[in-house]
């Protein structure tokens, strides 16, 4: 398998941390996003929205959107297994993932790319801009783009969007109450779901865990895991000043 990917995306993280509690080899393409890579005809081919990441199979098949990998993943490699057994604990689990992507997302994204791809859009001719805009395959990331090139978040709109990213905090709190991983007993998609935006939190505003002792507790389990260093995820602030000069021992 070839994974395209972003070291620093949300989506890329969760889908490289189920490759490897998968313990399941491939071959990692790195993406440049702030050079628009994900927006080029070969890169649309595998994904047409236009964002990382992107999976290609063995039969040269392709997969996108990360919560439709992770289970693709779980599917054809069942051990260990990563999602619940009950169909209906499986059900909720989507949706958690779900909310995960509507809710947490879109805010982890205005504080992400103010920090990664604002200072190189914000450089841009406006013959370059609309050169670019061109390229990309939907309207929301369009106008994300434009706003970041043009106006950018001011310190308002991001602590706004980090008070929001927040609401994940007593969420999980509620469901960790009498359960070691979100779903029970078992470490499931839904903890990989939740990883890459507890790491932001943890970076952020640290206080945030440190109020919430079963999150800061799970967090704790999480980046136990051999799995967690595997997969890369270090702090956003290492991992931009490295972007473009991937680990030579990543697989």
């Amino acid at each position: 398998m070839k994974l395209f990917h972003g070291w620093l995306s949300s989506a890329s993280r969760r889908v490289r941390l189920c490759l490897a509690e998968k313990g399941i080899a491939y071959e990692s393409v790195p993406v440049d996003l702030a050079a628009q890579e994900q927006h080029t005809p070969a890169f649309l081919a595998m994904n047409p929205n236009g964002v990382v990441p992107a999976l290609v199979l063995d039969d040269g098949r392709f997969l996108y959107e990360s919560g439709t990998i992770c289970e693709y993943l779980d599917e054809i490699s069942p051990l260990p297994p990563l999602r619940p057994d009950d169909p209906y604990q499986r059900a909720v689990m989507r949706n958690f993932v779900r909310w995960t992507d509507e809710k947490a997302l879109p805010n982890l994204l205005v504080l992400n790319w103010s920090l990664a791809l604002q200072p190189v859009a914000a450089r841009w001719s406006d013959a370059m801009l609309a050169e670019r805009l061109a390229r990309i395959p939907t309207s929301e990331r369009r106008d994300a783009w434009l706003r970041i090139a043009r106006q950018p978040y001011t310190d308002a709109e991001k602590r706004c969007a980090l008070d929001a990213l927040l609401m994940l905090v007593p969420k999980m709190e509620t469901m960790l109450a009498h359960n070691r991983w979100l779903f029970g007993a078992r470490y499931t998609l839904a903890d990989i779901a939740a990883t890459p935006f507890v790491a932001r939190i943890a970076e952020l505003k640290p206080a945030a865990l440190s109020s919430a002792p079963a999150v800061a507790g799970w967090w704790q389990r999480a980046q136990d895991r051999p799995a967690f260093a595997q997969a890369r995820l270090e702090r956003f602030d290492i991992a931009l000043a490295r972007r473009g000069a991937p680990p030579a021992d990543a697989h």
